[in-house]
C-alpha cells in the first residue's frame, strides 16, 4: 500500500539531499497522510484494513505530518540522518499496523525499534547514545521474547499460519497450555515497547535525551502500535475457550503500570522525564480497559490510544519549543510561557491539561467511559483506577502551572521564536482531540464501535 511505500521511499532519498532534507520530510510526511485518507477497508494477502487498525493508521498520519513540520524547527531540521530514519520509522509503523501476518507484524516493530534507536543518538551526546544504547538493550529482549510467542503460537497452530484470520479461525481447536504461553510472552515482548511495567525504563532515558520531535512519534506511535499488536494477540488467544482469559494478565500489568507511573510523576524534575512518565501511565489505563474487555471498555481503550497520541504530541511539540526557548528541559527553567509567549503558553498548558484527562479532550471521554465500564464488570477495580487516575492528574495540573503560569523566565538570546513550524502543528492536534470528545464524525464513531467488538 502506498501508506507503506512513501514513507519508504522518503527513507531512501532523503539521505542524499543535503540542504532541504526537512522540507521533503514535511511533503512525505503529507503525502503518506493524503494516501491514508485515501485508504479502503479490505485488502489480500499480508496487509489488511480493518476497523481496528483503520482508526489507528488515520491517527499516525496525522501524527506525522504534525512531528514531520515540528521537526523543521528543531535544531535537528538540518540532519539527513534524522529525516531519513524518521520516514523508515513511518513506514515500518505503518507496516507494522496494516500487517495482517504475525510474522511480518514482529519483523516491522523491529524496523520501527531501530529506526528510532537511530533517531534517538542522532545528538550523539553521551547521554543520548547510552539513552539509545539502553532504548535497543531493553527493546530487544522485549522483541526476541515476541519472537518467542509468536514461534509458540505457531506450534499451537501448526497448520493456521500467521494470518491473524487463520489463527483467530483455529485457535479454538489449539493446546490451551500453549496458547497461553504464547500469549504471556507476546504480552510482556510487546508491552515493553508500548512501556508496561516492569520493562518501562527505556522510555524516560530515550524521551529526554533524543530530539525532541522523536518523544513524539515514541508516546504517540510506537506504544500504540505495540498496543495493537497485544490486541492482536489477544482476539486469537481469547477465541478458545480452555485459555486463562487474556484480559486477566492485561489488568495485572496495567494496574501495576497506572500507581507505579502516577506516583512516579511527583518525582521528577526534568520535564521531558515528567510526560515521558505520563505517557507509560496512559499506557497502562488503556491495558487496563482492554483487560476489562467488551464492547464499551474497549471502545474507551481504542479513544484512550488515540487521545493520548493526539494530546501528547501536542504536549511534546509544546514542550519541545519551550526547551529550545529557555535552552533547559528542568521545569524550574520553564516558567511564565502563557506571558512571555501566549500562543505557546496557552496550547501547551491545554496540551498538558488534556492529558491529565480534564475536558473537552479526547481522554476525559475515554477515562470517564472506563471507570462507568470497570463499575459495572469490575467494582473491585474503581479503588485503583480512580488512586492512579487522580494522583496522575493532580501531577500535570501542577506541572501546567508550573510551565506556564507566573513570572517568565528568561529566553536564550539566539531562540527561535515559536513560529508556524510549532503554532500550527500544536493547535492543530489540540483541534482533533477537542473534535474528537464533542464532535467526532459520525464514519469514525462507527469505525470505533466496530473496532470494539474485534479484541474480545
Amino acid at each position: 500500500m502506498w501508506a507503506v511505500l512513501i514513507p519508504a521511499l522518503g527513507a531512501a532519498i532523503l539521505p542524499l539531499v543535503p540542504r532541504v532534507a526537512h522540507w521533503l520530510n514535511i511533503a512525505f510526511a503529507a503525502a503518506t497522510l493524503l494516501a491514508v485518507l485515501l485508504m479502503e477497508a479490505g485488502g489480500t494477502g499480508w496487509l489488511r484494513l480493518d476497523a481496528l487498525n483503520h482508526p489507528l493508521v488515520l491517527v499516525a498520519g496525522v501524527v506525522g505530518l504534525a512531528t514531520a513540520v515540528f521537526s523543521a524547527h528543531e535544531r535537528v531540521s538540518h540532519s539527513r540522518q534524522y529525516h531519513a530514519a524518521f520516514q523508515g520509522f513511518c513506514a515500518a509503523n505503518m507496516l507494522a499496523m496494516l500487517s495482517d501476518n504475525l510474522g511480518l507484524m514482529w519483523v516491522a516493530i523491529e524496523a520501527a525499534t531501530l529506526a528510532s534507536v537511530i533517531m534517538v543518538a542522532t545528538p550523539r551526546s553521551t547521554a543520548a547514545l547510552e539513552a539509545a544504547w539502553k532504548f535497543f538493550i531493553l527493546c530487544g529482549v522485549g522483541i526476541a521474547l515476541a519472537l518467542f510467542g509468536t514461534v509458540v503460537l505457531q506450534m499451537a497452530l501448526p497448520g493456521a499460519g500467521l494470518s491473524f484470520a487463520a489463527l483467530r479461525a483455529g485457535a479454538a481447536a489449539a493446546d490451551p497450555g500453549l496458547l497461553n504461553l504464547a500469549f504471556i510472552l507476546l504480552l510482556v515482548g510487546y508491552g515493553t515497547k508500548s512501556g508496561l511495567v516492569p520493562l518501562h525504563h527505556w522510555l524516560p532515558d530515550a524521551h529526554a535525551e533524543g530530539p525532541v520531535p522523536i518523544t513524539a512519534v515514541l508516546s504517540g506511535l510506537l506504544l500504540t502500535t505495540a498496543m495493537h499488536a497485544v490486541l492482536r494477540a489477544k482476539s486469537v488467544v481469547g477465541a478458545n475457550p480452555g485459555t486463562i482469559p487474556p484480559g486477566t494478565f492485561l489488568l495485572v500489568l496495567g494496574v501495576a503500570t497506572l500507581l507505579v507511573a502516577a506516583f512516579g510523576l511527583w518525582r521528577r524534575r526534568d520535564a521531558r522525564r515528567l510526560f515521558a512518565w505520563s505517557s507509560i501511565k496512559h499506557m497502562g489505563v488503556a491495558a487496563i480497559a482492554f483487560g476489562l474487555g467488551g464492547p464499551a471498555a474497549n471502545l474507551a481503550g481504542l479513544l484512550h490510544l488515540i487521545g493520548h497520541a493526539l494530546v501528547k504530541s501536542a504536549v511534546f511539540i509544546g514542550l519541545g519549543a519551550a526547551v529550545q526557548l529557555k535552552g533547559s528541559q528542568r521545569v524550574a527553567d520553564i516558567g511564565g510561557l502563557i506571558a512571555s509567549h501566549p500562543g505557546l503558553g496557552w496550547g501547551l498548558a491545554l496540551a498538558v491539561l488534556g492529558a491529565a484527562g480534564l475536558p473537552p479532550f479526547m481522554l476525559f471521554a475515554s477515562e470517564f467511559l472506563l471507570l462507568t465500564s470497570a463499575g459495572r464488570q469490575a467494582p473491585w477495580l474503581l479503588l485503583p483506577l480512580l488512586l492512579g487516575l487522580l494522583v496522575g492528574a493532580a501531577a500535570l495540573v501542577r506541572a501546567a502551572q508550573r510551565l506556564c503560569l507566573g513570572p517568565a523566565t528568561a529566553d536564550l538570546p539566539d531562540a527561535p521564536a515559536p513560529g508556524l513550524l510549532v503554532q500550527i502543528p500544536l493547535w492543530g492536534l489540540l483541534l482533533l482531540a477537542f473534535c474528537g470528545m464533542l464532535a467526532m464524525p459520525a464514519p469514525i464513531a462507527a469505525m470505533l464501535r466496530a473496532a470494539a467488538e474485534l479484541p474480545g
